[in-house]
């Protein structure tokens, strides 16, 4: 399997950001986008994105194959959502592995929640999603999203060998069309893609990312 870089790694966090102020907007209008309701909460925030992210997320979906779209699963989280996802998972992993060190319980539990502090979700800079047919329904894709390492036993990452042929073309496909509108995709997380945030940057030796922590008004 490839080398991966972890949203927990200093050199993700060394990565400035020179925020360019652009607004949330809920994917939601429109409707190009289909929405999933699973992770919706009270005030609609995990339906917002950069203005930007979306832009190329509508791009992304005008490449997909004819009779193939986008399910939005959730976007924009709250720092303190966030914050609360990476507590419950850490604890989990340290319940299950008492000797591992703090660096250690860090590292692997940002492979499927990102450290808040550098959180592409909380900047509106991250999408989770994945691929439904012309009656909305969800493709195979090797795991449910959100499927976590335990759980799938790998098969969450990206690039996971115990998957069918069916869940690799189908995932090949996602890449190809988000990967050729600008977003990255991270490599624990089949279903996780961002851009303009400082894991983008790293990924696209830019210099700086264009989105920070923002919060939903």
């Amino acid at each position: 399997m490839m080398t991966i870089t972890l949203m927990s790694d200093p050199v993700v966090a060394a990565i400035p950001v020179q925020e360019c102020q652009e607004p949330l907007a809920d994917v939601r209008q429109g409707g190009a986008l289909l929405v999933d309701d699973r992770r919706r909460d009270e005030t609609g925030a995990f339906a917002h994105l950069r203005a930007g992210v979306l832009e190329r997320l509508l791009h992304a979906q005008s490449l997909l194959p004819d009779g193939l779209r986008l399910l939005f699963v959730e976007g924009y989280r709250p720092l303190s959502l966030q914050r609360e996802y990476f507590d419950r998972y850490a604890n989990e992993l340290r319940a299950s592995n008492p000797e591992w060190p703090a660096a250690q319980l860090r590292a692997a539990a940002s492979r499927y929640v990102s450290p808040p502090e550098i959180a592409p979700h909380s900047a509106g800079a991250a999408v989770d999603l994945t691929l439904v047919d012309a009656n909305g329904v969800e493709l195979e894709m090797g795991t449910a999203v959100n499927a976590n390492p335990e759980v799938s036993a790998g098969a969450c990452y990206t690039e996971a060998d115990n998957i069918s042929p069916h869940a690799r073309s189908n995932r090949d496909i996602l890449v190809a069309a988000l990967s050729s509108a600008g977003l990255v995709n991270y490599s624990t997380e089949w279903w996780h893609f961002s851009y303009g945030d400082r894991y983008w940057a790293l990924m696209k030796r830019q210099k700086a990312a264009l989105y920070g922590p923002v919060e939903h008004p």
